[in-house]
């Protein structure tokens, strides 16, 4: 008979409901279609009494920051303000667990606490892509991929949402074989079961309706250099074009300008930052290619309405 493998899901305060549900369901259902308790899970929390998600709703849990027992991985799943949300109480339970040599895994924005627990570097790692910026400035020692799963390491993540169903249905495939894997999917109706390798986003293609590789490529190159924002001609020396034919391409595909391109890209990389961190306005404005910050809140206030600083008084 087949191994039951005991899980246990920490909610960490404002988590993802649908992270959560994605994890969950997939080991539901694979008991349901094998008929073969193959999975058992239980809930914990700070309080040991409830977690609260994102959307206000009171999960009740089966434990608080006592040792795990038994359990053959603990996954954290969290969600937005997840920097405002890790305690040291936290921080200390994960810490406890990892020196039993409970298994670690984080999903949705859960890979920034177990970043600021240590555990990451040197690994692979997947966030959802609204905590990249914050990630990439805060924890550089981790090798963090845009993919939507990473399983290969030893502390494996999923990038949130929907990717916790893909990263459940690839341990699924690993544990009891592609067939069971693909009946829960067909169950779930989920007929676009990702790889691990898979993008979270949209291509650059499909988001904008375009396929023409040269705004693709120069892009990439813009995001690839925002704290040393190229110029027009560098890019278009790069992908092997003139500086007029790169202008063509970007007003005929984006509307817009190469340069008023790549100053959008940084400033909303600039307001995440402001947003998700705790770096001065300086730092921001350094990480996002600024070189002074008066440059910086004059581009950043005809942009958006409104001063770094006022942008970030507001909205914490």
């Amino acid at each position: 008979m087949a191994r039951t493998s005991q899980l246990t899901f920490f909610l960490l305060h404002e988590f993802s409901p649908l992270a959560f549900s994605c994890a969950l369901e997939p080991l539901r259902i694979a008991n349901l279609v094998s008929g073969k308790p193959l999975y058992r899970w239980s809930l914990s929390s700070a309080n040991g009494q409830t977690a609260t998600a994102s959307n206000g709703s009171a999960t009740l849990v089966d434990a608080g920051m006592e040792p795990t027992r038994h359990a053959d991985r603990l996954f954290l799943i969290s969600g937005i303000n997840v920097q405002g949300n890790v305690s040291p109480e936290v921080l200390a339970h994960l810490r406890r667990e990892r020196a039993t040599g409970t298994p670690l895994g984080a999903i949705c924005s859960g890979a920034y606490v177990l970043a600021r627990a240590g555990f990451l570097n040197g690994m692979e790692a997947a966030i959802h892509w609204d905590y990249h910026d914050l990630f990439t400035e805060k924890f550089p020692e981790v090798r963090l991929v845009r993919n939507v799963f990473v399983a290969h390491e030893k502390i494996i993540t999923a990038s949130g949402e929907t990717a916790a169903a893909d990263l459940m249905l690839h341990l699924i495939g690993a544990e009891h074989g592609a067939a069971l894997a693909t009946a829960v999917a067909d169950q779930m109706v989920y007929n676009a079961v990702r790889e691990g390798s898979a993008p979270q986003r949209v291509s650059l293609q499909s988001r904008y309706g375009m396929r023409n590789a040269h705004v693709v490529r120069a892009i990439a190159m813009m995001e690839e250099n925002i704290e040393d924002p190229p110029t027009p001609f560098d890019i278009a020396e790069e992908i092997g074009i003139s500086t007029r034919q790169l202008e063509r391409l970007f007003t005929k595909y984006l509307n817009a300008t190469p340069k008023a391109y790549l100053m959008q890209m940084r400033l909303h990389r600039a307001r995440n930052l402001l947003v998700q961190s705790e770096q001065s306005i300086t730092e921001i404005a350094v990480a996002c290619g600024f070189s002074s910050n008066s440059h910086f809140s004059k581009v950043f206030r005809s942009h958006f309405g409104r001063s770094p600083v006022s942008h970030r008084t507001t909205l914490n």
